[in-house]
């Protein structure tokens, strides 16, 4: 039996990893999170409450449950927040890094550290394993110095990057850009979306499998775990409103500067899969299979 325990299990990406984990013959899930289970369902695992944040939490529940392998998927993610509330951002990404990593090391587990495409500036994508950091936003730091201190402890590790994470989970705070598309054309508002970033949309199922492919099979190093087509947001709006049936002609091209936001965004991301498809055996759906998933699954 494989102990697997995942932090932010309360999130989107957390969501899906407990709701495919408890699915798994051979693996004992236990979810984290802060505060309360907010799962939409108890049975097939163990939920600890652990604020990622506060070090002797993180030290108990790791001493408690004894895991093979963790996934850490909790961060603040809210990249326009970030640039506000630097402390926090830090307090969340690095430094409750810097405890996870010191329990893994304490009890000899496994880590799957969670990243992101914003550590790259956006000049040269879709992007290798192999490829130079040079973060635009603060959110961007803050997850690249979280990988620095994953990459030089001596533990062993993996790191699973994504890029734009969309899904669908209970009790979610947050919108996606296909939830956005429909309800903004179902209520015949005119939206404007930018042609002027590349990303590699990522279903949340499908990176939930990513890293579970990781702790699994314990696969060490830099694993890219996104979709696979590389697309801007405007073309992503027209396949939801293809999907959807929706008009439209109520979406209009815009530039990323037509925008004021806080935080840069890196103009083209994207990732190169070879090194997740050839070693862990991932295979990602294309962002219309996403589309049909995320559809079956609005109540």
């Amino acid at each position: 039996m494989k102990k697997i325990l995942v932090t932010g299990a309360n999130g989107l990406l957390g969501q899906k990893l407990i709701e495919l984990l408890v699915k798994q013959p051979n693996v004992q899930p236990i979810a984290t999170a802060r505060g309360q289970n907010r799962l939409p369902f108890t049975e097939g695992y163990e939920y600890h409450s652990m604020d990622i944040t506060d070090r002797a939490q993180v030290e108990e529940v790791l001493a408690a449950t004894r895991p093979d392998a963790v996934i850490h998927g909790a961060a603040m993610t809210n990249v326009d927040q970030c640039e506000f509330e630097k402390d926090n951002c830090w307090a969340q990404n690095v430094t409750a890094t810097e405890y996870i990593v010191n329990a893994c090391r304490q009890h000899d587990i496994f880590l799957c550290h969670v990243s992101t495409d914003f550590i790259f500036d956006g000049t040269a994508g879709p992007y290798t394993e192999e490829a130079e950091a040079n973060p635009l936003s603060f959110y961007g730091w803050s997850k690249y110095a979280a990988e620095k201190l994953v990459r030089h402890s001596d533990i062993r590790w993996a790191i699973a990057r994504t890029v734009l994470v969309y899904g669908i989970a209970y009790d979610m705070s947050r919108s996606n850009i296909i939830l956005w598309v429909k309800k903004s054309l179902e209520e015949d508002k005119n939206i404007k979306v930018v042609t002027d970033q590349w990303r590699t949309p990522t279903l949340a199922e499908d990176l939930a499998m990513g890293c579970f492919l990781i702790a699994n099979q314990e696969a060490a190093g830099i694993f890219n775990i996104s979709g696979k087509d590389f697309l801007t947001p405007y073309e992503m709006a027209i396949k939801t409103a293809d999907y959807f049936g929706l008009d439209k002609s109520l979406i209009a091209q815009a530039d990323g500067n037509s925008f004021t936001q806080p935080a840069k965004r890196p103009p083209r991301t994207g990732f190169v899969l070879d090194k997740a498809q050839q070693t862990l055996g991932y295979a990602p759906h294309s962002f219309d299979e996403g589309i049909a998933i995320l559809a079956s699954q609005i109540s």
